[in-house]
């Protein structure tokens, strides 16, 4: 009997397409009064959050997932239905299999087997629950955390199940994240007949050069915990429709993954540099959803590498890279983050799965984590 698997069932069978929980929320509650915990059931908007506790002591160990999923996309391209799970050849189908209801349940069933054979652990057990994580990220952990600050109320260790593992279950521990700078930029023209060029400007020429330049720029070299910054240009759109019409505007959306080598200031300074240098007009929104953070070695890192190699036999390579995760919401208030969770292979993608026996595995790594903490 694969109790992780049971619950990873119950879980993924609900439509919970961001920001709909789908009721995710209440029957993790119902596990987690049942072993003594206080659930908070905090709703930001239309975003069901769950702040769950056990204990009023320090150290806070926290358990942060999200019970959102992205959509299935078509629905024919899936070789089973998404939202009814299916096992086939030893790999669990569904969409949130892997991203990231199969890290709850694991979390769920580590703690109540930690519970069984700790009753009185040293410290307390929390568990940060959204299903805003898949969307704008405005309604969830990032209000949690404001509430729980409010209430002068502390995490000193977060486990984040985002899927994290790479070729091997646990063979990649995210110990940080990257920054996210994003900029819509606006080249303005002026609008013309493509007969008559010298009657008008065209932007998408004249922001040529500079786009060459941001995109071959080195921003910065990386460090020891984090690779060189990038810059990357996602979507570029102008004109009118027709073909003889010089456009007006050119609309240029571009993002910035960054190092603790630079800052949010430093970037925006030396890319409104080089549009400048090339005498363009323009108009930049920016925005910032999130700093770079970074768990250095200490008693989280420790206990999650010995877990590991308790578990699978081998060491766990530190990583920051790959997007961002609400452990940049948390991170900020001093806890020490990581991210450790399935496969990241499939996430996102038609026909989204997970190894069933990767379930059991990371269930133990998860009770090895407690263990060492708090036990």
């Amino acid at each position: 009997m694969n109790e992780t698997l049971d619950l990873a069932l119950e879980l993924l069978r609900r439509h919970s397409v961001t920001p709909d929980d789908a009721g995710c929320q209440q029957l993790l509650a119902a596990r987690l009064t049942s072993l003594g915990f206080q659930c908070k059931h905090l709703r930001f908007g239309e975003v069901d959050n769950l702040w769950a506790r056990l204990g009023n002591e320090g150290p806070v160990f926290a358990f942060a997932g999200h019970t959102d999923v992205v959509p299935t996309g078509p629905l024919d391209a899936w070789d089973s239905d998404p939202f009814e799970p299916a096992i086939r050849d030893g790999m669990l189908y569904a969409r949130g299999a892997a991203d990231m209801k199969s890290s709850i349940a694991a979390m769920i069933v580590a703690v109540e087997r930690f519970l069984e054979k700790q009753p009185q652990p040293r410290g307390s057990i929390a568990f940060l629950i959204t299903s805003d994580e898949e969307g704008p990220a405005t309604e969830g952990t990032v209000k949690v955390i404001e509430h729980l600050e409010e209430r002068n109320e502390k995490i000193d260790w977060c486990l984040v199940g985002e899927p994290s593992s790479e070729k091997k279950l646990a063979d990649v521990v995210k110990n940080g994240r990257r920054g996210s700078l994003s900029a819509d930029i606006v080249f303005k023209g002026v609008q013309g007949h493509v007969a008559y060029p010298h009657l008008a400007r065209n932007p998408i020429h004249l922001a040529v050069p500079a786009l060459l330049d941001l995109s071959t720029e080195v921003w910065d070299e990386g460090n020891e915990f984090y690779p060189p910054t990038s810059f990357q240009i996602s979507n570029i759109r102008a004109g009118t429709g027709a073909e003889n019409v010089i456009p007006g505007e050119k609309h240029v959306m571009c993002n910035f993954r960054f190092s603790t080598e630079v800052t949010v200031d430093e970037l925006k300074q030396r890319l409104i540099a080089i549009l400048d240098k090339h005498e363009l007009d323009y108009e930049i929104t920016w925005r910032c959803s999130g700093q770079p953070f970074l768990t250095a070695a200490g008693e989280l890192i420790e206990a999650t590498k010995a877990a590991i190699r308790d578990t699978m036999g081998y060491e766990a390579e530190l990583s920051t890279a790959g997007g961002t995760s609400d452990g940049r919401f948390i991170a900020p208030t001093g806890a020490q983050v990581i991210e450790l969770g399935p496969l990241n292979a499939t996430i996102h993608k038609v026909n989204e799965c997970v190894a069933v026996e990767d379930l059991e595995k990371l269930t133990a790594i998860y009770e090895g984590i407690l263990k060492r903490l708090l036990g």
